[in-house]
């Protein structure tokens, strides 16, 4: 067997196990802490109160301006210069979901504004008040309109996570350079490491089509019965 094959298959495992145990994890919790914060800055940026609306256009104006990499580098290595010392993995968590409640607050509003302004009048004529019409009318919708740019988003994760290998978290990424800095390989490592991104990525985007397919079913079905 050759030694670079020998030594992949040794570093095979090493490199799955970080992914699993770190890449993953990682992606889930930021992505979903973050939707949960884009879809509530969403809802200020549409129906919030002027100050608060001030606050939300600042904080995606600063993360959406700046990099994520010097974004981590601020959270991890910055602010302990004030007293805020945190750990990598909690330092990458906030740093990857304020990223992404950002950008997919900006998804969110803009598939709400998208809906027709029908369907808020149609609401409003069953006597529904506006978070009712939100909640049982136009998220519904909006929620098949957003599968994929937020799929997209969350895919874009996926890879995004090799960036928390600046903090020294274990990910995938982190696990190929500590590797490769003792077996003096790193074209093998990392080519390996990207193999096991580009099959988390294509995982997850044969999902996304799976579920596009199954919201484009719902969707014809709800237009059939109209």
């Amino acid at each position: 067997m050759p030694a670079w094959v020998q030594l992949m298959a040794d570093s095979f495992w090493p490199l799955l196990k970080a992914g699993l145990e770190f890449t993953v994890p990682l992606t889930l919790i930021s992505f979903f802490a973050g939707l949960l914060l884009a879809f509530a800055a969403a809802l200020i940026r549409l129906f919030g109160p002027a100050p608060a609306v001030a606050v939300v256009r600042f904080y995606v104006w600063l993360i959406r301006g700046t990099p994520l990499l010097v974004q981590l580098f601020v959270i991890f290595y910055g602010l302990p210069s004030i007293g805020i010392v945190l750990d990598p993995l909690p330092a990458a968590l906030i740093g990857f979901t304020l990223n992404v409640g950002a950008y997919n607050s900006e998804v969110i509003r803009g598939v709400i504004e998208s809906i027709p302004k029908g369907q808020w009048e149609a609401a409003y004529s069953l006597s529904m008040t506006r978070w009712q019409a939100i909640r049982r009318t136009i998220l519904p919708q909006a929620a098949r309109v957003s599968v994929p740019p937020l799929s997209n988003s969350f895919i874009a994760l996926v890879k995004d996570t090799s960036l928390a290998a600046v903090l020294t978290v274990p990910e995938i990424f982190q696990a190929a350079q500590r590797i490769a800095a003792v077996t003096y390989e790193p074209l093998i490592l990392y080519t390996e490491a990207a193999l096991i991104y580009l099959v988390f990525s294509s995982v997850l985007s044969s999902a996304q089509v799976r579920l596009e397919k199954r919201f484009g079913k719902h969707a014809a079905f709800a237009e059939k019965t109209q």
